[in-house]
């Protein structure tokens, strides 16, 4: 669908006689061709080879850089930085602009991306701006410490993405954009908080999770996912959220309730909003929920498992039920949600 219209609005203005059919399916087949290099990939061998290839150049340049990058100097990282940054969006250019590849583009672009805090940092460190005052020793520390010096590296990364952003309109450089967010939020909490309490990064964590979470929700019901831009900060929103959730320690007996109560949440809103990431972290959270029960509360009973086994069965069941009768159970419920979360169940 395009402009916020579908398939569905061009049939209702055909039965209205505002367009005709042959009117209608050109427009279809016009919006879609448009939309097609950006929509969501099928997962194919070369989708899987576009990705695994372009998560390892990422990561060479980033979370696996070793001390051999400073060694060779500052002005030699400086020159490196920038010059794969040109390379990663040049080749971008190249295969959005004159072979439609959005993909593999998209990768590249996030490539160039990931430069910048390397470019920022080479950048501090030759103006003698690089504080000693930090738990980080260098630049690979990047994605293992929390550190108030690494703001400056994200303020501008996140700039550059959105600039990128801007210009490309490509859903893969939200992944750089949403790490370097989180990043960013917790490298600020622990700005703010000093040395005083180690305590607020969870918090924070959870925060800055929701935030993700209801943004990408937002950029759903404006996109309708044609292309999918929400999916990156629905994930690390939903990682952030739910990592910091189930680190949070506590002997509260209530307080595993609760917890076991919001990944169910979490189960259902994953299939409701069509974001399995939601689904498979709250699934993973009620297996510990579970597993406290069986270690702590139900230590010596034989009937627990029996009864947690017959559970299961029953809503393996339960799903089948809900399968065949799925469309007319969900139709009085879809009535009354926003148009782009029904056009997801269609």
């Amino acid at each position: 669908m395009k402009y916020g219209i579908g398939e569905q609005e061009l049939r209702q203005a055909v039965a209205a006689q505002l367009i005709s059919e042959a009117q209608a399916e050109a427009l279809w087949r016009h919006w879609q061709a448009e939309v097609a290099p950006l929509a969501a990939p099928r997962f194919t061998f070369s989708q899987v080879l576009y990705y695994f290839g372009g998560l390892i150049a990422i990561g060479a340049m980033s979370l696996f850089a070793t001390l051999g990058f400073e060694w060779m100097g500052y002005p030699f990282l400086l020159v490196m930085a920038l010059g794969y940054g040109l390379l990663g969006f040049a080749l971008c250019e190249h295969l959005l602009r004159r072979k439609g590849l959005a993909v593999p583009a998209g990768i590249c672009a996030a490539f160039g991306l990931s430069m910048v805090p390397l470019a920022i940092y080479a950048g501090q460190q030759l103006l003698g701006l690089w504080s000693d005052s930090g738990t980080a020793d260098s630049y690979r520390d990047y994605h293992r410490y929390i550190d108030w010096r690494w703001l400056f590296m994200e303020l501008a990364t996140m700039a550059a993405g959105a600039l990128a952003l801007y210009r490309y309109r490509l859903p893969f450089l939200m992944l750089p954009i949403a790490v370097t967010g989180w990043y960013f939020s917790m490298d600020l909490a622990r700005m703010l908080a000093g040395d005083m309490d180690f305590g607020v990064h969870r918090p924070t964590s959870m925060a800055v999770g929701l935030a993700m979470l209801a943004l990408s929700l937002l950029i759903d019901a404006r996109t309708r996912r044609q292309p999918d831009f929400g999916f990156w900060l629905a994930l690390f929103g939903a990682l952030a959220l739910w990592g910091a959730l189930s680190a949070s320690d506590s002997d509260r007996w209530w307080s595993k309730h609760v917890y076991a109560l919001i990944n169910i949440g979490l189960i259902f809103a994953g299939a409701l909003l069509q974001r399995r990431v939601l689904t498979v972290l709250g699934g993973l959270g009620v297996s510990g929920y579970l597993g406290w029960l069986s270690w702590s509360v139900f230590e010596d009973s034989l009937l627990f498992p029996v009864a947690l086994a017959a559970l299961g069965l029953g809503l393996v069941f339960v799903g089948i039920w809900w399968q065949r009768n799925e469309a007319r159970l969900l139709a009085p419920l879809l009535r009354n949600v926003p148009e782009w979360l029904r056009a997801l169940h269609r």
